[in-house]
């Protein structure tokens, strides 16, 4: 693990407008990281994202990718310096094929080669994707999609992956073939950085977690410390 963080928030507090919806934000991501963002609706994950992503400006803090300040910087820029999302809800292009989804993924590539044998460890990472390299994404299952969405971002070769809500939307036992393949391309060297609203799938696969309340970081520790803290099992994980 290297003493860079590959992604850090510091301090970080955000607007929209007049109305303040993050405060004082500082989140942590090291090189090979599993680490999940947990909290209910409107508490402040997907703002998070956006934070990272530059398309809400931070208004006090800094906002860190391997050093190098990038708050205030483009959301292109930060997408240049090794930032790839999965978004909630898929948002792949319907009426691409499959194989024209995955290029749009390498746009801001230009190792042509090299793209084509990246496809192809797609391909082989997401077999179900293989048999269906022509077919529009419209006619790919929610599960497939959500494939087909992580293996766009993962063509990017990003620093680290963002993930907003993967088990949006899928039945129960697609959930669980989803964060076992997050936990495989994790484990195959990808910097994970996951916000998600079921706690206990996220926290299973996870190194470290945070909690956010109401734009603010109420709880941070490992992922086992937090499967066994009261307030996490009460309020996120169905205890008593």
């Amino acid at each position: 693990m290297n003493q860079e963080p590959v992604l850090e928030l510091i301090g970080v507090d955000t607007y929209y407008g007049s109305i303040q919806a993050l405060y004082d934000i500082n989140i942590v991501v090291h090189d090979g990281e599993l680490i999940c963002l947990l909290g209910g609706n409107a508490s402040g994950k997907s703002t998070t994202l956006k934070t990272i992503l530059g398309v809400c400006k931070i208004k006090r803090g800094e906002l860190k990718l391997r050093g190098e300040r990038v708050d205030g910087k483009p959301t292109k820029y930060i997408i240049s310096k090794g930032v790839a999302i999965v978004p909630e809800n898929r948002r792949i292009f319907p009426r691409l094929t499959v194989l024209e989804n995955l290029e749009m993924g390498a746009f801001l590539r230009t190792d042509k080669e090299e793209i084509k044998e990246d496809i192809e460890k797609m391909l082989a990472l997401f077999p179900a994707l293989k048999e269906r390299l022509n077919n529009p994404g419209i006619t790919l299952s929610g599960g497939e999609q959500q494939m087909l969405a992580m293996a766009r971002a993962l063509l990017s070769n990003p620093g680290v992956l963002l993930m907003d809500e993967p088990s949006m939307g899928l039945a129960p036992i697609l959930v669980d073939q989803q964060f076992e393949l997050i936990q495989d391309v994790n484990r195959r060297g990808t910097t994970i950085f996951v916000v998600e609203q079921n706690a206990n799938m996220a926290l299973s696969i996870a190194d470290r977690g945070y909690v956010l309340q109401t734009g603010a970081i109420v709880l941070a520790d490992t992922a086992q410390n937090l499967l066994n803290n009261a307030m996490m099992q009460k309020a996120y994980l169905g205890g008593e």
